[in-house]
């Protein structure tokens, strides 16, 4: 590559970076995802995090915080997922364009019915969310219920280019609702099959999809496995069997092949969110891949 071609390289990719109107910053790489899907160029989008890191907790890094400092809308779950390390991050960027209540904060949460809602708070039940549980992107439904609401909010925040993100919004969720019939088609022999899973983070998909979650690897949520654990689960799948036992992307695998082994039963490893694997490089490949995993095990 000669200078020559460098240069416009870096013109080119200057160029879109000044025609941006926003600056995104998304939590989570789905929310990076659809918000790209809603304003292409219109938008500068970045994630906070990767698909094969823990949502709930990451280090909020000097260059993340100029990233929020300089952004003019903040993208996340909410529901407590970011709790770790999302106010460290609002408190040192010091924007208040993205401070909680201001138009330019944003929570998916908020636009989807909560699974999961604990009828207690104890901190003996392990890491268990007040709102419910938060991982509601497994769900393409609550995609589509988000990216409503999510056009909207660009269009508040850029009006100038409102007309621009309404067009978008609906040529996305045509082309969302086609994608949505075509993978409840395709996942119809999925309903009714036994996982165990390794934390309480697919709830959505399993609820979307129909299948039976008979255990976790986990003895409570955001609790490592242990061995005794394991032993009892291992026990418990001898009476209740389970077909397959999935786990995210970004977990550990080493829980979920042991009783893999033990109980001679496939190990599935999901994307969880966009990038979590070569298939899943946007939110339709998020859901073709996770059909495909799931349908393949099952065999």
């Amino acid at each position: 590559m000669n200078l020559r071609h460098l240069l416009c390289v870096a013109l080119v990719g200057f160029g879109l970076q000044a025609h941006a109107a926003l600056k995104v910053v998304a939590c989570e790489p789905e929310w990076a995802a659809l918000a790209t899907e809603l304003g292409g160029d219109q938008l500068q989008v970045s994630s906070a995090t990767t698909a094969l890191q823990d949502p709930h907790r990451i280090e909020a890094r000097p260059s993340l915080i100029a990233r929020v400092r300089n952004a003019d809308l903040l993208v996340c779950t909410g529901m407590e997922l970011e709790t770790g390390w999302l106010p460290v991050l609002l408190q040192q960027s010091g924007n208040a364009k993205v401070a909680p209540g201001a138009a330019g904060f944003f929570e998916a949460g908020r636009f989807v019915t909560a699974l999961d809602v604990p009828a207690r708070l104890d901190r003996s039940d392990g890491d268990v969310h007040a709102a419910g549980n938060p991982h509601i992107q497994l769900d393409p439904r609550n995609i589509a219920l988000v990216a409503k609401a999510l056009a909207e909010r660009l269009a508040q925040l850029d009006a100038a280019n409102a007309r621009v993100y309404q067009e978008r919004h609906a040529a996305f969720a045509a082309r969302w609702a086609d994608a949505l019939r075509r993978w409840e088609q395709q996942a119809a022999p999925l309903k009714g099959l036994s996982v165990v899973v390794h934390h309480k983070n697919m709830s959505y998909l399993s609820n979307w999809l129909g299948l039976r979650e008979v255990g976790t690897l986990e003895p409570k949520p955001g609790l490592e496995p242990s061995a005794g654990h394991l032993g009892a689960l291992k026990a418990q799948l001898a009476k209740q069997p389970a077909k397959l036992v999935v786990r995210a992307a970004y977990q550990d695998p080493r829980a979920a092949q042991w009783l893999s082994e033990q109980a001679r039963i496939p190990a599935v490893v999901l994307p969880f969110t966009v990038g979590g694997n070569e298939q899943a490089k946007d939110l339709f490949g998020l859901f073709d891949s996770t059909l495909s995993l799931l349908l393949a095990a099952a065999r």
